[in-house]
This record gives C-alpha cells, sequence and structure tokens, in this order.
C-alpha cells in the first residue's frame, strides 16, 4: 500500500495491523510522535491524516492507504507554524512530552475552526492530557496562534 507521510510518498508492505504510531516511530524514525497510553486517550501520538487529528496508536497501517499523514515533524519545516510560535513565545512546555501531541491538536482546531471561542478549544483539547497541568498555557497560546492563523 501506499501513503504520504510528511509530503513524501512511501510504500508499506507490513502487517496490516501494525499501528502507525510505530510505523512513523521506529520504521521512519519520527519520534516527535509520542507514545503515551497505547489506547488512543491521552493524545501524546496525535497526527494529522487528511488533515484530521487523529490517535496513531489506535490508527493500523491497513486504514491508511493513500492517506497522508502529517506528524510533528512535517507541521512546518522550519518549525514556524502558528501553533508552534505562540507554544514557545507563551513557555507552554512544562516536561514537554505531550506538546507534541497538544500541538497537532491545536493546529488541526485552528485550521477547522480559525476563530475558536474557549468552548471550542475546551472540546478540542479535552482529548489530550498534560500531566504538568499547563492547560492555561495551552489555551493561551490557542488564542495567541488564532491571530497568526487568521492574518
Amino acid at each position: 500500500m501506499q501513503l504520504i507521510i510528511n509530503g513524501k510518498k512511501h510504500t508499506y508492505d507490513g502487517d496490516p495491523e501494525m499501528p502507525l504510531l510505530w510505523y512513523v516511530r521506529d520504521l521512519q524514525g519520527l519520534t516527535g510522535t509520542k507514545f503515551g497510553c497505547g489506547a488512543g486517550l491521552c493524545g501524546a501520538c496525535t497526527v494529522h491524516v487528511d488533515g484530521a487529528a487523529m490517535r496513531a496508536c489506535q490508527l493500523p497501517m491497513a486504514a491508511l492507504a493513500d492517506q497522508s499523514v502529517t506528524t510533528i515533524e512535517g507541521l512546518s519545516a522550519e518549525g514556524d507554524h502558528p501553533v508552534q510560535r505562540a507554544w514557545r513565545q507563551l513557555d507552554v512546555a512544562q516536561c514537554g512530552y505531550c506538546q507534541s501531541g497538544q500541538i497537532m491538536q491545536a493546529a488541526a482546531l485552528l485550521a477547522e475552526t480559525p476563530n475558536p471561542t474557549d468552548a471550542d478549544i475546551d472540546a478540542a483539547m479535552a482529548g489530550n492530557i498534560c500531566r504538568c497541568g499547563t492547560y492555561a498555557r495551552i489555551r493561551a497560546a490557542i488564542k495567541a496562534a488564532t491571530s497568526a492563523v487568521n492574518a
């Protein structure tokens, strides 16, 4: 099967049940996508599949034929996506483990809802857990990125 990861075509002929998470981490060396709970509940493994935020630990490779996957490494080659810039400007990360998943979820939210309300942010980010509790900084960064996305 064929799929696109971060803009590059890939052919996969391995186990169709292998989770995308292990394909991107172990076979492609893209370690920004993190393993958290393994059950799709924490959001650490969030990637975009055809623009939608999805949990890579729950996506079998068989479901990804002819799809386009974007990992944190592919969100912006220079690391200057508006969400990434806002994350740095507001010093969102504490331990940092969940942050790539948080950023990917936030980027998908802003792509779909360029001017999110607090309720929109809460709903979109509810499945992404931050054990350090940086939720106020995450919300502030999403709001800061909104102006750059809409510029």
